[in-house]
């Protein structure tokens, strides 16, 4: 399954008025990176970027004069996105933008069902907050040190970090995926998992000595044990 982690910064904060001028996005194939990366600053036309917005991402409208339009890069975004996902923090906010400089194109809009937000994935996770990034990156450990402002690129690969850690952690890059078929595995060198069920036992972890010790407890505490149930490990 490929993911793009994305992110986008904006002349201001009204999709109908602002524009995006920044856009960043990492590559996850089944949840691993893969190296790919996309990015662009654009050039908003006359929309004039909000000193409230600079003072967040330091673009300023000097350095994007030279920069191409939203309609001379969307060819080689979309491609880049291809049939992935789009995942993002506050995709809504992000969405938004994208979308409307679709339209502004006449090109289809992204739907819902193919993006996916963090931040909804973080409010369930962690209820009590808080769920910025910069502080779900504190809480995973990330190393966000070198984040002074916003970018789009930079946010996109700490949110890679992020995403992998909200969905389970490095675990769910060794493959161990559930199957909708009942009686599909899904291996490891050392690991199979077929629908759910193990097919081979642990090996015991209990030593002899251990063993023993709890037989003779059992035994002291009579007939009516509920251990006395059940089979000691072998």
């Amino acid at each position: 399954m490929r993911e793009i982690i994305f992110d986008t910064e904006t002349t201001g904060l009204d999709n109908k008025l602002d524009r995006v001028i920044e856009i960043g996005g990492i590559e996850l194939d089944n949840h691993f990176p893969t190296g790919r990366s996309f990015h662009v600053y654009i050039n908003p036309g006359d929309r004039k970027v909000h000193p409230d917005a600079l003072a967040v991402h330091g673009i300023s409208d000097e350095s994007l004069k030279d920069k191409p339009s939203f309609a001379g890069i969307v060819d080689e975004l979309l491609a880049f996105f291809g049939d992935a996902r789009w995942v993002a923090h506050n995709a809504t906010f992000d969405m938004g933008f994208m979308n409307a400089e679709f339209a502004r194109l006449g090109l289809p809009m992204i739907t819902n069902d193919l993006v996916t937000d963090t931040l909804a994935l973080a409010r369930r996770k962690h209820p009590m907050g808080p769920n910025s990034l910069d502080a779900l990156c504190r809480r995973y450990g990330v190393d966000n040190s070198h984040r002074t402002k916003h970018g789009a690129l930079l946010d996109s690969e700490l949110l890679a970090e992020v995403y992998i850690e909200l969905i389970g952690g490095r675990q769910t890059a060794f493959g161990l995926h559930s199957s909708d078929n009942r009686g599909e595995t899904a291996e490891t060198d050392d690991i199979i998992v077929v629908a759910g069920q193990r097919p081979r036992p642990l090996v015991p972890r209990l030593s002899t000595e251990e063993i023993d010790a709890h037989a003779a407890l059992v035994a002291k505490m009579g007939a009516k044990a509920i251990w006395a149930k059940y089979e000691p490990a072998k």
